[in-house]
């Protein structure tokens, strides 16, 4: 081969391979033509969507829903619920038993409408599982007394003014009667003075174990006269 053949098949050569350059640049008009054209292939069912991912799910299947029997003893009966298990004691109480005196705040555990006593202990029910309560006894505003047998602490209440729109009333009820419990079982606070001391139902200690419990009202100092009337009873 001679070398002005050479050249030529050079020549070729090289044209080839702007050629191909040429064939492999793309506009951005032309990829967006070309994306257009697959969701429009991809839509018109020309490609299966099932075969764009590794795994489809099911079509038709059924979620199961996580159920348990639940027992508790409320207000002096024993009671068996079927519940899903992510119910919390606040919504089995209201919503599977109908006691519906217990009431649903803020629902984050902020304001204690939802305060009960269970085994003995005053709980925000909206913060705890029914499912974690087996067998345990609950005693809810509809326990403590009945319109025509009051506890001495609804009637308190009732004396001295101790609500306004009464939403907030279960709760406080339910709370400053384990309150006295409490200071009685000699439990100290924030702001008992000495821990080794039984603490007295004070203002400021009967104030500060009742600060959960959120009145909108503002009917605090009627509450506290009314704790302390009670108080001063079990004395």
């Amino acid at each position: 081969m001679n070398a002005s053949s050479k050249h030529v098949d050079g020549d070729r050569m090289a044209a080839g391979c702007n050629a191909a350059e040429d064939n492999l640049k793309i506009t951005r008009r032309n990829l967006l033509k070309l994306a257009g054209m697959g969701v429009a292939t991809i839509a018109g069912g020309s490609v299966p969507i099932s075969s764009m991912s590794a795994e489809a799910p099911p079509t038709g299947a059924a979620t199961a829903v996580p159920a348990s029997k639940v027992m508790l003893h409320v207000n002096g009966a024993q009671r068996e619920i079927s519940v899903d298990t992510r119910t919390t004691l606040l919504d089995a109480l209201r919503e599977h038993m109908h006691l519906t005196g217990t009431k649903k705040g803020c629902d984050h555990g902020q304001c204690g409408a939802c305060t009960v006593i269970v085994d003995g202990r005053r709980i925000n029910s909206c913060l705890t599982l029914a499912v974690m309560h087996q067998g345990s006894y609950v005693i809810t505003i509809e326990g403590l007394g009945t319109p025509a047998r009051l506890h001495p602490m609804q009637a308190a209440f009732i004396k001295h003014d101790g609500f306004q729109c009464g939403y907030c009333t279960p709760g406080q009820v339910c709370s400053a009667v384990a309150v006295l419990d409490e200071i009685k079982a000699g439990i100290p606070s924030h702001v008992s003075t000495d821990l080794l001391a039984s603490p007295r139902p004070t203002n400021m200690e009967m104030r500060e174990r009742m600060s959960g419990n959120i009145c909108r009202c503002g009917a605090y100092s009627n509450i506290a006269e009314a704790m302390t009337e009670v108080a001063g009873g079990q004395a």
